[in-house]
């Protein structure tokens, strides 16, 4: 999916190129669905909900909670959470694939933005529909400019994870996890200090949770997660056991923690 998304990002840039400017533009949403999700029908979702600022304090950390109302029948179908911002080079941050050991989906996460710009949730449930919930905030410069430090180093400690669960815990009912992992999400865009030669893309490409080895959610990252990807999730653990994750980044690295969960 995001091997796709980096062909469309790349022809968005251009098309994008021509009618950037500082506020958001509503205009740009036709194109990048069209890009991504063709000519498929796509219903308004008032139970996806967004909790963001009006205005960010920078477009490199841009904080951004999304919740699905499970007491929605469309929303219990909802298997795919697709996140794209508009007016990002690359329009597609992430995609989350849930599972029902989420329980009732509510995540935080901080994003990359380069302009002012909608943000959208398309949910899609197992048989294909597609539902829309979107969210305007105003941020700049968040996927380029220019990055400085020793790159080799940077890349040498990528990967450290940090992973928690809220305590105390309630086996068989809603319950918070924290996912950090340490790594600059360097997007392709960003300039070298020094030479001002771009810095090649490396980023965390995807994350697999599992509690006592069954699948709890799915993420495909891309270039516009905020560096040091960040995640706050509700999950639902039946009895004790481990919450462990494996993520992968585009170097081909593996990375892998995991927390016990105890009462």
């Amino acid at each position: 999916m995001l091997k796709r998304s980096w062909l469309i990002g790349c022809l968005s840039l251009i098309a994008f190129g021509n009618i950037a400017h500082a506020e958001s533009d509503p205009k740009k949403w036709p194109l990048v669905r069209e890009a991504f999700f063709a000519q498929r029908p796509m219903a308004d979702a008032p139970f996806i909900t967004f909790v963001a600022p009006r205005r960010a304090e920078s477009g490199a950390q841009v904080p951004l909670e999304i919740a699905i109302d499970q007491t929605q029948a469309d929303a219990n179908a909802i298997k795919t959470l697709y996140l794209l911002v508009d007016s990002n080079p690359i329009p597609l941050t992430a995609a989350f694939y849930l599972t029902n050991k989420l329980g009732k989906f509510k995540l935080a996460t901080r994003i990359r933005m380069e302009m002012d710009s909608y943000i959208r949730a398309v949910g899609e449930t197992a048989d294909g529909k597609l539902f829309l919930a979107s969210v305007e905030i105003r941020a700049a410069g968040g996927c380029g400019g220019t990055v400085d430090g020793d790159e080799a180093a940077i890349r040498a400690t990528a990967g450290k994870i940090k992973m928690n669960v809220e305590s105390p815990v309630k086996f068989g009912d809603v319950t918070s996890a924290t996912f950090i992992i340490k790594h600059p999400m360097r997007t392709g865009l960003q300039r070298d200090l020094v030479s001002q030669g771009f810095v090649p893309a490396f980023f965390i490409q995807k994350a697999a949770f599992t509690y006592n080895n069954e699948t709890v959610m799915n993420v495909d990252f891309g270039v516009g997660t905020s560096e040091d990807p960040y995640l706050r999730f509700n999950f639902i653990p039946s009895a004790p056991g481990v919450l462990a994750v494996k993520a992968f980044d585009n170097d081909g690295k593996e990375f892998s923690h995991q927390t016990d969960v105890k009462n």
